[in-house]
């Protein structure tokens, strides 16, 4: 009979050639690289500490269908200590005869010790499966904006996504965007161009790991449900968030006043051609404007041809005027029998996404060799 059990050891190599198989899109043999980084992860004291373990379902024969990793978070609401389970990482074998699976596993997830559980990164069949077990999908934290720089190199970035060759039309596109964004005085949304502005008061700096986690943690004071992490924790994920291959180099800035004072921060990948993600944008109350204006300013004097990142309430209304289009990709989706977190939740008042998910760990973006 099939189940649920926790994650071990032994099961890194079947659930290292899933990662492979379902998710990179190749039979070829899941890398030592990726074993070592699966246990790493999901293998942790913080994990045995704290009773929140990833789990997998077992077939009939003993052979691991499915994986639901889980990441232990510590949070705080009005002063009471929180624990929550972010349960990202899913891959199930499309083989496997039992429709069920992936619910039993969250099922299991869901009746552990923690007091809310949620998911950044649910797709279409994730989701349903969330809404089954009574979860919420958070609508504003659901977005992806997206900024486009240069129109014509972006349209080009997007096919040779699926046609490598194509970019060999670089030169060609690099002119046409010159022209189209020839006589602009205006912003519009199909291209960008830095017009003077109130950001031209600020200036964004390259930030050690030590004074981006200051501003991380003191510009997510502003949020009722937020992340109760030391600095040694979140050293650890900058650690893991050194590298993605896949979404080019790592810009990491603090957003300055002429006078010093930090008004935001922003961690995004990206280089010159391709499009930039942004992992997190952090701003002081009523400086969202500016913080925003810095990083697409920034990914424009890089060569980027457009900026993307994931939406936070707060951030939503600065963002109209910016010409920014919003997609959805993935759900932001949370489970909890607490109605004043579900309220603060549903009300935009957490800290959730970017840092808070999975965005910092490799298996979002980076290559394993």
């Amino acid at each position: 009979m099939s189940s649920v059990r926790s994650f071990e050891a032994g099961d890194i190599g079947t659930v290292a050639d899933l990662f492979q198989r379902l998710l990179r899109k190749t039979d070829a043999p899941a890398s030592a690289d990726l074993k070592s980084y699966l246990g790493t992860l999901f293998l942790n004291d913080e994990s045995l500490r704290t009773g929140l373990t990833s789990r997998v379902h077992v077939r009939d024969d003993g052979t691991v269908a499915a994986f639901l990793g889980v990441l232990p978070v510590e949070m705080e609401f009005e002063g009471r200590r929180l624990l929550a389970a972010n349960c990202g990482s899913f891959v199930s074998d499309d083989r496997d005869p039992d429709p069920f699976a992936g619910a039993r596993l969250l099922r299991e997830v869901l009746s552990g010790p923690q007091d809310l559980s949620f998911s950044e990164t649910a797709n279409e069949i994730s989701t349903e499966m969330w809404r089954g077990a009574r979860a919420s999908v958070l609508g504003p934290y659901s977005l992806e904006w997206l900024r486009i720089l240069k129109p014509s190199a972006f349209a080009l970035e997007a096919v040779a996504g699926r046609l490598p060759f194509a970019r060999a039309a670089r030169p060609l596109a690099r002119l046409a965007d010159t022209v189209l964004c020839r006589r602009r005085e205006k912003p519009v949304w199909f291209h960008y161009r830095p017009l003077p502005g109130k950001a031209d008061s600020f200036v964004a700096v390259p930030a050690s790991d030590d004074a981006f986690i200051a501003a991380f943690l003191k510009f997510a004071q502003a949020f009722a449900l937020r992340p109760r992490w030391e600095p040694p924790v979140l050293e650890a994920m900058l650690r893991h968030a050194r590298r993605k291959a896949f979404h080019g180099e790592r810009v990491q800035h603090l957003v300055k006043a002429r006078s010093g004072a930090v008004v935001g921060a922003y961690l995004y990948y990206g280089n010159a051609g391709g499009v930039g993600r942004t992992v997190q944008l952090l701003a002081a109350p009523g400086q969202e404007s500016v913080v925003i204006d810095c990083l697409i300013r920034n990914a424009y004097e890089r060569g980027l041809v457009a900026i993307r990142g994931r939406t936070l309430p707060p951030l939503l209304p600065a963002m109209v005027g910016k010409k920014c289009a919003f997609v959805h990709g993935a759900a932001t989706i949370v489970h909890t029998r607490d109605p004043a977190l579900l309220e603060a939740m549903t009300a935009g008042k957490a800290f959730i996404n970017g840092l808070v998910g999975e965005g910092w760990t490799r298996l979002i973006g980076d290559r394993f060799e």
